[in-house]
């Protein structure tokens, strides 16, 4: 299975991913030249060689019409003004994510987001990931400021280096086409930073909303290490946090903040082959003839209910040829006493059997779509080289309920 490892201890901003997975492809400079000609506006990026604590990498920059951002222009992240100055090393890592505009730059709703990533020459699937990214920011900020989304004015995230940064992710994501990506527990930092609103802690509370649910620490270093957009990317396109998996590396990027630390001041990427891992479930059976439709149709709900993976039931011929069927119940193997308590209350057997089984299962996720009828969630399974799509069932009967169709003919027209 190909799997992108992105290794987090040092943080994450969109340059540094930038520049991370810019070095595992071959042909780097041609990428460079085709996002250099999406035609995002004002924007030209490079990529240089560079150094931390003796490590060669790469460091990604982007001018704005023709000058290259800088902190002395924009503090990064949270509405600062101009005249206030770094507290704790606040964003001394990353250099070109940023909170206000000067001459080129304005504030950006989602509106002007859509209105320019929708001019990108790029695939679809490309133009959905920038937005979905952007999406998480917007959610973040939402809630952070207490403002519908429609109302969001990006700093940090609406510039067009930011536009640039997660446009040349996602790109290069879609080019390295990764059947999983597993990144480290994410390194935040410490300490505090003053904004425009006062002193806040690290993460910065957009950086923290984005964050929930993924493994993040903290450390001796003083300053934001990871930043909201590099938040956002990171959750975008992680199949899974934890540790580095076995794995036969192909390639390694490293991506280079600005500033220097004790620590080497980057991103790591590795990319290679691992093992088909699986899963392992235990699959419990048992018998039944004595049993209603009704009553194992509930009993069925109530294992789904309980965190059962699958139950089905096998039609099976029986003592004295009577009709039954062997019903089945997948679960954890951590679960397996709390389900074999539930069949034995809620069956009629006497006994049940076990099988210890590894499972192998593609990754899983949903999607919202718009359709002329509304908005449908899509199902999206991938992995081992294989991508299957299928539209939500409840969806697609709502909307032939209401107009009157087939199911046949809604998915036709959609």
């Amino acid at each position: 299975m190909k799997t992108l490892y992105l290794d987090c201890s040092m943080g994450a901003a969109g340059d540094m991913l930038t520049a991370a997975l810019a070095e595992l492809l071959p042909e780097r400079e041609k990428v460079l030249s085709e996002l250099n000609g999406l035609g995002i506006p004002g924007v030209e990026m490079s990529w240089e060689p560079a150094q931390k604590c003796g490590i060669t990498g790469t460091h990604a920059s982007v001018r704005i019409h023709g000058e290259e951002e800088s902190e002395e222009m924009h503090e990064h992240g949270h509405e600062h003004s101009h005249e206030e100055t770094h507290e704790h090393g606040y964003e001394e890592s990353h250099t070109h994510e940023h909170a206000h505009s000067h001459a080129h730059h304005h504030h950006s709703g989602m509106h002007e987001i859509e209105h320019i990533v929708g001019a990108l020459p790029v695939s679809e699937r490309i133009r959905k990931d920038i937005l979905a990214v952007f999406g998480l920011i917007a959610e973040a900020e939402s809630h952070v400021h207490g403002v519908p989304v429609t109302e969001i004015h990006f700093h940090e995230v609406g510039t067009m280096d930011a536009v640039a940064d997660i446009t040349a992710v996602c790109v290069m994501m879609d080019r390295l086409a990764p059947d999983q990506v597993i990144v480290s527990p994410v390194h935040v930092g410490s300490g505090q930073v003053r904004c425009a609103h006062g002193i806040l802690p690290v993460p910065a509370p957009a950086t923290a909303y984005i964050l929930r649910d993924v493994p993040i620490y903290g450390g001796e270093i003083a300053g934001e290490l990871c930043t909201p957009t590099g938040a956002a990317l990171l959750k975008y396109f992680a199949t899974r946090f934890g540790a580095m998996p076995v794995m036969r590396t192909k390639a390694i990027g490293y991506g280079m903040g600005k500033k220097d630390f004790p620590a080497a001041n980057c991103v790591r990427a590795l990319i290679g082959e691992t093992a088909a891992e699986g899963d392992t479930v235990a699959e419990l059976c048992c018998n039944v003839d004595d049993m209603t439709a009704e009553a194992v149709g509930f009993a069925m709900e109530t294992f789904l209910a309980a965190g059962a993976l699958e139950t089905y039931t096998v039609s099976a011929g029986m003592k004295k040829s009577r009709p039954g069927l062997v019903l089945h119940v997948m679960c954890r193997e951590a679960m397996k006493d709390e389900m074999v308590a539930l069949i034995f209350r809620h069956t009629t057997t006497i006994g049940i059997r076990e099988n210890i089984s590894r499972r192998y299962t593609l990754g899983r996720f949903e999607e919202k779509v718009q359709t002329p009828y509304g908005e449908i969630r899509k199902k999206i399974s991938a992995g081992y080289g294989v991508t299957r799509e299928k539209y939500e069932y409840e969806d697609l009967a709502r909307i032939a309920r209401e107009q009157g169709m087939s199911i046949r003919e809604v998915l036709e027209s959609i």
